[in-house]
Protein backbone atom coordinates (compact mmCIF):
# COMPACT_ATOMS: atom_id res chain seq x y z
CA UNK A 1 0.00 0.00 0.00
CA UNK A 2 1.36 3.39 -1.12
CA UNK A 3 -0.77 5.86 0.48
CA UNK A 4 0.70 8.90 2.80
CA UNK A 5 -0.87 10.78 5.27
CA UNK A 6 0.52 13.98 6.98
CA UNK A 7 -1.31 14.03 10.48
CA UNK A 8 -0.86 17.69 12.15
CA UNK A 9 2.28 17.88 10.91
CA UNK A 10 5.10 20.79 12.09
CA UNK A 11 8.31 21.63 11.26
CA UNK A 12 10.82 23.74 12.96
CA UNK A 13 14.17 25.32 12.42
CA UNK A 14 14.56 26.11 16.09
CA UNK A 15 12.76 29.52 16.54
CA UNK A 16 11.45 29.15 13.53
CA UNK A 17 8.20 27.16 12.24
CA UNK A 18 8.09 26.16 8.80
CA UNK A 19 4.66 23.87 9.07
CA UNK A 20 2.62 24.21 12.19
CA UNK A 21 -0.27 21.63 11.97
CA UNK A 22 -0.30 21.12 8.52
CA UNK A 23 -2.66 18.24 7.12
CA UNK A 24 -2.45 16.46 3.54
CA UNK A 25 -3.82 12.89 2.21
CA UNK A 26 -2.30 10.86 -0.51
CA UNK A 27 -3.92 8.23 -1.68
CA UNK A 28 -2.21 5.09 -2.98
CA UNK A 29 -1.57 5.43 -6.98
CA UNK A 30 -2.06 9.14 -6.94
CA UNK A 31 0.73 11.48 -8.54
CA UNK A 32 0.29 14.44 -6.28
CA UNK A 33 2.72 17.77 -7.71
CA UNK A 34 3.75 20.13 -4.54
CA UNK A 35 3.95 23.39 -6.31
CA UNK A 36 4.73 27.05 -5.18
CA UNK A 37 7.84 29.44 -5.35
CA UNK A 38 11.23 29.04 -3.88
CA UNK A 39 10.95 28.94 -0.06
CA UNK A 40 7.04 28.21 0.40
CA UNK A 41 8.11 24.66 2.17
CA UNK A 42 7.49 22.43 -0.58
CA UNK A 43 10.84 20.49 0.04
CA UNK A 44 10.66 20.64 3.42
CA UNK A 45 7.32 18.93 3.01
CA UNK A 46 9.08 16.21 1.05
CA UNK A 47 12.11 15.50 3.36
CA UNK A 48 9.71 15.26 6.38
CA UNK A 49 7.76 12.65 4.85
CA UNK A 50 11.18 10.66 3.61
CA UNK A 51 12.51 10.97 7.33
CA UNK A 52 15.46 13.46 6.18
CA UNK A 53 13.47 15.97 8.43
CA UNK A 54 12.26 15.12 11.95
CA UNK A 55 9.00 16.47 12.96
CA UNK A 56 8.20 18.36 16.10
CA UNK A 57 4.76 18.01 16.03
CA UNK A 58 2.37 15.50 14.27
CA UNK A 59 2.28 12.23 12.74
CA UNK A 60 3.25 10.83 9.02
CA UNK A 61 1.82 7.65 8.19
CA UNK A 62 2.56 5.39 4.62
CA UNK A 63 0.69 2.50 3.46
CA UNK A 64 -1.31 2.64 7.03
CA UNK A 65 1.62 2.27 9.26
CA UNK A 66 3.37 5.31 11.47
CA UNK A 67 6.26 6.08 9.98
CA UNK A 68 6.83 9.38 12.12
CA UNK A 69 10.54 8.18 13.71
CA UNK A 70 11.04 5.83 11.39
CA UNK A 71 14.55 5.86 9.08
CA UNK A 72 14.03 6.79 5.54
CA UNK A 73 15.16 3.13 4.98
CA UNK A 74 12.35 1.70 6.48
CA UNK A 75 9.60 3.88 5.36
CA UNK A 76 9.26 1.83 2.04
CA UNK A 77 9.95 5.32 -0.23
CA UNK A 78 12.38 5.93 -2.76
CA UNK A 79 13.69 9.32 -3.85
CA UNK A 80 14.85 10.73 -6.49
CA UNK A 81 16.71 14.48 -5.78
CA UNK A 82 17.50 17.42 -7.87
CA UNK A 83 21.09 15.98 -8.27
CA UNK A 84 21.36 13.09 -10.00
CA UNK A 85 24.15 11.94 -7.30
CA UNK A 86 25.81 9.87 -9.52
CA UNK A 87 28.86 7.84 -8.30
CA UNK A 88 31.35 8.93 -11.47
CA UNK A 89 33.39 5.54 -11.14
CA UNK A 90 30.63 3.58 -11.27
CA UNK A 91 28.94 2.13 -14.53
CA UNK A 92 24.78 2.78 -14.74
CA UNK A 93 24.20 -0.72 -13.85
CA UNK A 94 26.76 0.09 -10.76
CA UNK A 95 25.08 2.89 -9.81
CA UNK A 96 21.39 1.29 -10.07
CA UNK A 97 22.31 -1.84 -7.91
CA UNK A 98 23.97 -0.08 -5.18
CA UNK A 99 21.80 0.19 -3.04
CA UNK A 100 20.31 -3.35 -3.24
CA UNK A 101 23.74 -4.76 -3.14
CA UNK A 102 24.41 -3.21 0.87
CA UNK A 103 20.77 -4.38 1.44
CA UNK A 104 22.09 -8.05 0.72
CA UNK A 105 19.91 -8.47 -2.36
CA UNK A 106 20.02 -11.73 -4.28
CA UNK A 107 22.72 -10.99 -7.00
CA UNK A 108 19.91 -12.91 -9.36
CA UNK A 109 17.10 -10.61 -8.18
CA UNK A 110 19.49 -7.51 -8.41
CA UNK A 111 19.97 -8.52 -12.29
CA UNK A 112 16.18 -8.41 -12.54
CA UNK A 113 15.02 -5.69 -11.33
CA UNK A 114 18.10 -3.48 -12.75
CA UNK A 115 16.64 -4.96 -16.44
CA UNK A 116 13.33 -4.09 -15.50
CA UNK A 117 14.46 -0.52 -14.43
CA UNK A 118 16.46 0.32 -17.41
CA UNK A 119 13.79 -1.50 -19.98
CA UNK A 120 11.03 0.98 -18.18
CA UNK A 121 13.46 4.26 -18.79
CA UNK A 122 14.64 3.33 -22.26
CA UNK A 123 18.29 3.14 -20.76
CA UNK A 124 19.29 -0.43 -21.37
CA UNK A 125 21.84 -0.03 -23.74
CA UNK A 126 23.27 2.84 -21.41
CA UNK A 127 24.11 -0.12 -18.23
CA UNK A 128 28.05 -0.33 -18.80
CA UNK A 129 28.71 3.18 -18.98
CA UNK A 130 29.69 5.69 -16.38
CA UNK A 131 27.72 9.19 -15.88
CA UNK A 132 30.67 11.27 -17.75
CA UNK A 133 29.91 9.47 -21.02
CA UNK A 134 25.84 10.67 -20.20
CA UNK A 135 23.74 13.33 -21.51
CA UNK A 136 21.94 15.55 -18.57
CA UNK A 137 18.61 13.35 -19.22
CA UNK A 138 20.50 9.76 -19.78
CA UNK A 139 22.13 11.18 -15.91
CA UNK A 140 18.10 12.22 -14.62
CA UNK A 141 16.68 8.51 -16.16
CA UNK A 142 20.18 6.37 -14.46
CA UNK A 143 18.76 8.56 -10.87
CA UNK A 144 15.41 7.49 -11.50
CA UNK A 145 16.45 4.26 -12.33
CA UNK A 146 18.65 3.98 -9.44
CA UNK A 147 14.74 4.73 -7.17
CA UNK A 148 13.15 2.31 -9.35
CA UNK A 149 14.96 -0.97 -8.47
CA UNK A 150 13.80 -0.59 -4.73
CA UNK A 151 10.60 -1.26 -5.94
CA UNK A 152 9.49 1.23 -3.65
CA UNK A 153 5.41 2.10 -2.56
CA UNK A 154 6.01 5.49 -3.01
CA UNK A 155 8.41 7.62 -5.06
CA UNK A 156 9.30 10.98 -3.59
CA UNK A 157 10.48 13.29 -6.37
CA UNK A 158 12.41 16.83 -5.39
CA UNK A 159 12.57 19.30 -8.39
CA UNK A 160 14.39 16.33 -10.78
CA UNK A 161 14.19 18.44 -13.88
CA UNK A 162 15.07 21.92 -12.95
CA UNK A 163 18.98 21.30 -13.97
CA UNK A 164 17.75 20.15 -17.47
CA UNK A 165 17.28 22.17 -20.55
CA UNK A 166 13.73 23.15 -21.83
CA UNK A 167 14.09 20.15 -24.70
CA UNK A 168 15.13 17.50 -21.70
CA UNK A 169 12.04 18.65 -18.94
CA UNK A 170 9.83 18.30 -22.18
CA UNK A 171 10.77 14.54 -23.10
CA UNK A 172 11.54 13.47 -19.61
CA UNK A 173 8.33 14.94 -18.31
CA UNK A 174 6.70 12.71 -20.39
CA UNK A 175 8.31 9.73 -19.64
CA UNK A 176 7.95 10.33 -15.96
CA UNK A 177 4.01 10.47 -16.95
CA UNK A 178 4.28 6.91 -18.65
CA UNK A 179 6.30 5.63 -16.03
CA UNK A 180 3.42 6.18 -13.40
CA UNK A 181 1.23 4.84 -15.66
CA UNK A 182 3.25 1.78 -16.14
CA UNK A 183 3.62 1.48 -11.93
CA UNK A 184 0.03 1.14 -11.82
CA UNK A 185 -0.39 1.19 -7.96
CA UNK A 186 2.91 3.62 -7.55
CA UNK A 187 2.49 7.16 -5.23
CA UNK A 188 4.32 9.81 -6.42
CA UNK A 189 5.08 13.07 -4.65
CA UNK A 190 6.50 15.13 -6.95
CA UNK A 191 8.48 18.87 -5.55
CA UNK A 192 8.08 21.84 -8.40
CA UNK A 193 7.92 25.36 -9.05
CA UNK A 194 7.70 25.03 -12.56
CA UNK A 195 3.60 25.22 -12.96
CA UNK A 196 3.66 23.01 -16.28
CA UNK A 197 4.86 20.62 -15.14
CA UNK A 198 2.44 20.53 -12.17
CA UNK A 199 -0.54 20.67 -14.43
CA UNK A 200 0.78 18.02 -17.14
CA UNK A 201 1.94 15.20 -14.16
CA UNK A 202 -0.42 15.88 -11.52
CA UNK A 203 -3.61 14.08 -10.23
CA UNK A 204 -3.86 16.88 -7.69
CA UNK A 205 -1.73 19.86 -6.66
CA UNK A 206 -0.90 21.26 -3.52
CA UNK A 207 -0.15 24.50 -4.05
CA UNK A 208 1.79 26.51 -1.14
CA UNK A 209 3.15 30.17 -0.46
CA UNK A 210 4.70 31.22 2.59
CA UNK A 211 4.35 27.45 4.42
CA UNK A 212 1.05 27.36 4.30
CA UNK A 213 -1.55 25.36 1.61
CA UNK A 214 -3.66 28.10 -0.41
CA UNK A 215 -5.15 25.03 -2.32
CA UNK A 216 -5.72 21.79 -3.57
CA UNK A 217 -7.37 20.12 -5.79
CA UNK A 218 -7.28 18.66 -9.91
CA UNK A 219 -5.30 20.97 -12.45
CA UNK A 220 -8.77 21.73 -13.97
CA UNK A 221 -9.88 23.01 -10.41
CA UNK A 222 -6.62 24.72 -9.54
CA UNK A 223 -6.97 26.36 -13.38
CA UNK A 224 -10.50 27.38 -13.65
CA UNK A 225 -11.94 27.92 -9.78
CA UNK A 226 -8.23 29.35 -8.16
CA UNK A 227 -9.14 29.68 -4.27
CA UNK A 228 -7.69 33.41 -4.44
CA UNK A 229 -5.26 35.82 -5.85
CA UNK A 230 -2.39 34.12 -5.33
CA UNK A 231 -3.58 31.06 -6.93
CA UNK A 232 -4.86 32.57 -9.87
CA UNK A 233 -1.82 35.05 -10.75
CA UNK A 234 0.80 31.84 -10.09
CA UNK A 235 -0.95 29.44 -11.97
CA UNK A 236 -1.05 29.89 -16.07
CA UNK A 237 0.70 31.56 -18.76
CA UNK A 238 0.66 33.89 -19.70
CA UNK A 239 -0.84 34.95 -16.41
CA UNK A 240 -4.65 35.86 -15.51
CA UNK A 241 -5.57 39.49 -16.21
CA UNK A 242 -6.72 41.71 -12.73
CA UNK A 243 -9.10 44.15 -13.34
CA UNK A 244 -9.95 46.41 -10.09
CA UNK A 245 -13.32 47.68 -10.27
CA UNK A 246 -16.75 47.10 -7.83
CA UNK A 247 -19.90 45.52 -7.40
CA UNK A 248 -23.25 47.31 -8.91
CA UNK A 249 -26.72 46.40 -9.63
CA UNK A 250 -28.53 46.70 -12.76
CA UNK A 251 -32.35 45.62 -12.62
CA UNK A 252 -31.64 43.15 -9.96
CA UNK A 253 -28.11 41.41 -11.15
CA UNK A 254 -25.57 42.09 -10.32
CA UNK A 255 -22.29 43.85 -13.16
CA UNK A 256 -18.78 44.18 -12.38
CA UNK A 257 -18.24 48.01 -12.94
CA UNK A 258 -14.95 49.68 -14.27
CA UNK A 259 -15.30 53.13 -15.25
CA UNK A 260 -17.67 53.01 -18.13
CA UNK A 261 -17.19 49.71 -18.67
CA UNK A 262 -20.08 46.97 -17.56
CA UNK A 263 -20.11 43.52 -17.77
CA UNK A 264 -23.06 41.45 -16.62
CA UNK A 265 -22.42 38.63 -13.82
CA UNK A 266 -25.80 36.91 -13.76
CA UNK A 267 -24.36 33.80 -14.16
CA UNK A 268 -21.58 33.83 -11.83
CA UNK A 269 -21.77 31.66 -8.61
CA UNK A 270 -21.02 33.92 -5.96
CA UNK A 271 -20.12 31.83 -2.44
CA UNK A 272 -22.74 34.10 -0.93
CA UNK A 273 -24.47 37.67 -1.24
CA UNK A 274 -22.81 39.65 -3.65
CA UNK A 275 -20.84 42.26 -2.13
CA UNK A 276 -22.85 45.40 -4.00
CA UNK A 277 -20.93 48.90 -3.90
CA UNK A 278 -18.10 47.40 -2.86
CA UNK A 279 -14.26 46.85 -4.42
CA UNK A 280 -13.52 43.39 -6.14
CA UNK A 281 -10.42 42.45 -8.71
CA UNK A 282 -12.39 40.53 -11.56
CA UNK A 283 -10.03 37.88 -12.97
CA UNK A 284 -10.33 36.47 -16.56
CA UNK A 285 -7.70 34.04 -18.42
CA UNK A 286 -6.09 35.42 -21.54
CA UNK A 287 -7.83 32.81 -24.10
CA UNK A 288 -10.85 33.74 -22.66
CA UNK A 289 -10.78 37.49 -23.86
CA UNK A 290 -12.05 37.09 -27.87
CA UNK A 291 -11.48 39.63 -30.39
CA UNK A 292 -14.52 40.84 -31.53
CA UNK A 293 -17.14 43.24 -33.95
CA UNK A 294 -19.66 43.48 -31.58
CA UNK A 295 -18.02 42.70 -27.86
CA UNK A 296 -18.38 44.02 -24.75
CA UNK A 297 -15.68 45.89 -24.32
CA UNK A 298 -14.67 48.11 -27.12
CA UNK A 299 -12.34 51.09 -28.00
CA UNK A 300 -9.07 49.40 -26.98
CA UNK A 301 -5.71 49.87 -28.24
CA UNK A 302 -3.28 47.29 -29.14
CA UNK A 303 0.34 47.99 -27.46
CA UNK A 304 2.21 44.78 -28.08
CA UNK A 305 2.34 41.95 -30.04
CA UNK A 306 3.69 39.18 -29.17
CA UNK A 307 4.00 35.60 -31.49
CA UNK A 308 4.16 32.15 -29.58
CA UNK A 309 4.11 29.73 -32.70
CA UNK A 310 0.44 28.20 -32.03
CA UNK A 311 -0.93 31.26 -30.36
CA UNK A 312 -0.51 34.83 -30.01
CA UNK A 313 -0.61 37.30 -26.92
CA UNK A 314 -2.15 40.66 -27.61
CA UNK A 315 -1.44 43.71 -25.24
CA UNK A 316 -3.69 46.18 -25.62
CA UNK A 317 -4.59 49.00 -23.40
CA UNK A 318 -7.32 52.08 -22.45
CA UNK A 319 -7.40 54.86 -20.16
CA UNK A 320 -8.83 52.07 -17.56
CA UNK A 321 -6.11 49.82 -18.24
CA UNK A 322 -4.62 47.01 -19.53
CA UNK A 323 -5.24 43.33 -20.58
CA UNK A 324 -3.46 40.30 -22.27
CA UNK A 325 -5.83 38.49 -24.88
CA UNK A 326 -4.44 35.10 -26.12
CA UNK A 327 -5.39 34.14 -29.74
CA UNK A 328 -4.40 32.32 -32.46
CA UNK A 329 -1.53 32.80 -34.73
CA UNK A 330 -3.26 33.27 -38.09
CA UNK A 331 -4.92 36.41 -36.50
CA UNK A 332 -2.96 39.54 -37.58
CA UNK A 333 -2.65 42.06 -35.00
CA UNK A 334 -0.72 45.46 -35.25
CA UNK A 335 0.27 47.70 -32.71
CA UNK A 336 -1.58 50.60 -32.95
CA UNK A 337 -5.05 48.88 -34.25
CA UNK A 338 -8.14 49.58 -32.43
CA UNK A 339 -9.83 46.55 -31.15
CA UNK A 340 -13.20 45.28 -29.46
CA UNK A 341 -13.35 42.29 -26.69
CA UNK A 342 -15.81 39.64 -25.94
CA UNK A 343 -15.57 38.54 -22.34
CA UNK A 344 -16.44 34.69 -21.36
CA UNK A 345 -18.17 35.38 -18.24
CA UNK A 346 -18.79 31.86 -17.29
CA UNK A 347 -14.96 31.71 -17.18
CA UNK A 348 -14.77 34.55 -14.86
CA UNK A 349 -13.18 34.59 -11.29
CA UNK A 350 -13.97 37.44 -8.78
CA UNK A 351 -11.64 37.97 -5.43
CA UNK A 352 -11.70 40.40 -2.31
CA UNK A 353 -8.65 42.69 -2.73
CA UNK A 354 -8.56 42.97 1.05
CA UNK A 355 -7.92 39.18 1.86
CA UNK A 356 -7.36 37.69 -1.76
CA UNK A 357 -10.09 35.08 -1.60
CA UNK A 358 -12.50 34.10 -4.58
CA UNK A 359 -16.12 35.47 -4.14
Amino acid sequence: MGSVSVRDVSVAFEAFRVFDGLNLDIEEGEFIVLLGPSGCGKSTLLNAIAGLLDVASGQIWIGGRNVTWEEPKDRGIAMVFQSYALYPRMSVRENMSFGLKMAKTPRPEIEKRVKHAADLLQIAHLLDRRPDQLSGGQRQRVAIGRALVRDAAVFLFDEPLSNLDAKLRNELRVEIKRLHARLGKTTMVYVTHDQIEAMTLADRIVVLKEQKVQQIGTPGEIYHRPANLFVAGFVGSPQMNFIQGRIGMNNGVPEFVKGQRRLSLANYQFGGRPPVDQDIVLGIRPEHLEIATNGTWSDLMIDIVEPMGADTVIWCSDHEGSVQVRTNSSRRAVPGESLTLSVDVSQVSLFSPETGDRL
